[in-house]
């Protein structure tokens, strides 16, 4: 069995093409796209356990759900993310059944409903930062306030809810994701970073109004089996500085100091986009991990040889 251990964090954004492109077909074709790559990863020897994002599908359940709130009750965020790695792990699942029988691999992918727990007393939870759901007047952002929401006004574009992004603490079924490692078994996990949960003094878990950075979460998990490989999927070919802007470098390779330094610095990477996959990547190789891999989807293969991406190492 292969003893190469890589961790792929998948985002939640690359299963939505474009804004034409968001029904469940089309993100099952993506995530398709996504899977072919991953497959071929795994055929050249790799063993791969697999976080996801799921930004856009909570959003929408929570859509639907607001929609027939006249009719239904409506849907706990907790429960979302439990939806949604159902969901979103079964179109993986089904994908990569369907090329290891194809490229004539003996192996199996799963999805295990991860749980995440976090600190009730994070930081996070005094200051909830996070936006999720749909976009509200003002008025209606006020009802929802006096129902014990926390709202607040998203760059001139409506209102919106906000939640807590707690730091993740132990992936609960830790144990049960490394053995179904060690038995070859590629294992999806701790998707939308984790359903976030909370434990009472007697260490009982209730689920709580929260969103888990999923690459943190994902770089947990890769501390967690030891990987030997982070690799996180995203838009870009390559991280770069500047991006966007006329001095736009991009980065083939960084150190772990550099990375931290950039990190610092600020205004290197986009706060709600890079900066907490860099700093992901960060917390990976400062718990002892030996490099990680910054690319998109249809580069993975190459990053992993070495002729893109941006690689990060101690």
């Amino acid at each position: 069995m292969p003893n190469k251990i890589a961790v792929i964090a998948i985002g939640g954004n690359s299963l939505i093409k474009d804004s034409k492109h968001k029904t469940i077909p089309d993100q099952y074709q993506a995530a398709g796209e996504t899977a072919l790559h991953i497959a071929h990863l795994i055929q050249a020897g790799w063993n791969v356990a697999i976080g996801h994002g799921n930004g856009p599908q909570v959003g929408f359940i929570l859509r639907r759900s607001e929609l027939a709130a006249h009719e239904l009750h409506e849907v706990p965020l907790d429960v979302c993310g439990a939806d949604t790695q159902g969901a979103i792990g079964y179109a993986l699942q089904q994908h990569l059944y369907n090329y290891f029988r194809q490229l004539g691999i003996d192996r199996q992918a799963v999805t295990v409903v991860t749980q995440v727990e976090i600190h009730p007393a994070d930081p996070a939870f005094q200051n909830p930062s996070k936006p999720i759901g749909s976009f509200m007047t003002k008025g209606q952002a006020m009802r929802r306030q006096n129902e014990g929401w926390e709202v607040m006004e998203d760059a001139g574009r409506g209102w919106r809810r906000v939640v807590p992004s707690p730091r993740p603490l132990r992936i609960v079924e830790e144990k049960i994701i490394k053995d179904l490692v060690a038995a070859g078994i590629i294992t999806i996990a701790v998707g939308g970073g984790g359903i976030p949960v909370v434990a009472d003094a007697q260490g009982n878990l209730t689920g709580t109004a929260a969103v888990i950075d999923k690459d943190l979460a994902a770089s947990l998990l890769a501390t967690v089996l030891e990987a030997e490989l982070f690799i996180i999927s995203t838009g870009v070919e390559k991280v770069a500085l500047n991006f966007g802007k006329r001095n736009q470098t991009w980065l083939d390779h960084l150190t772990l100091a550099q990375a931290k330094e950039y990190l610092q610095a600020g205004g290197h990477f986009a706060k709600g986009s890079m900066a907490p996959k860099i700093q992901a990547v960060v917390e990976y190789l400062e718990r002892g991990g030996r490099e990680a891999v910054i690319t998109n989807p249809e580069n993975i293969e190459r990053a992993v040889a070495g002729e893109t991406g941006t690689r990060i190492t101690a």
